[in-house]
């Protein structure tokens, strides 16, 4: 069975490797990100995709420090890199069961929402 914490890792894996089709195989369909320090909004997954696979040029490279995950929902903390400098990030997440059970490796997905940078 694969954990919450699983989900999690797998989507900064993809994320870091830009590997966009098995980072869009985690998200839910309606997947709404949200940063309230910029005020950007993304609906759906499509646009999210895009959002990060066009958003985010240059080179950059994605460290997990520490994933702290409950029954339906994680927090991740993780570092950013890039020529420029490193920041830290923290995202929090929501797993859903519209694919059956969000730690389930037989439903197809495990479907994250991720939220970044604040509970909203």
């Amino acid at each position: 069975m694969i954990g919450v914490d699983d989900v999690v890792a797998t989507y900064w894996v993809a994320a870091d490797a830009r590997d966009w089709t098995q980072f869009g195989e985690l998200l839910a369909e309606d997947i709404v990100y949200e940063a309230p320090q910029s005020r950007e909004r993304v609906r759906g997954r499509d646009a999210y995709l895009r959002f990060n696979a066009e958003g985010f040029p240059g080179e950059w490279r994605i460290a997990v420090e520490r994933i702290v995950a409950g029954e339906r929902g994680a927090v991740s903390l993780v570092r950013l890199t890039e020529p420029s400098g490193e920041q830290l990030a923290i995202c929090f997440f929501e797993l859903d069961e519209a694919a059956g059970s969000p730690a389930s490796p037989t439903s197809g997905r495990s479907r994250t929402s991720p939220r970044r940078g604040g509970l909203t």
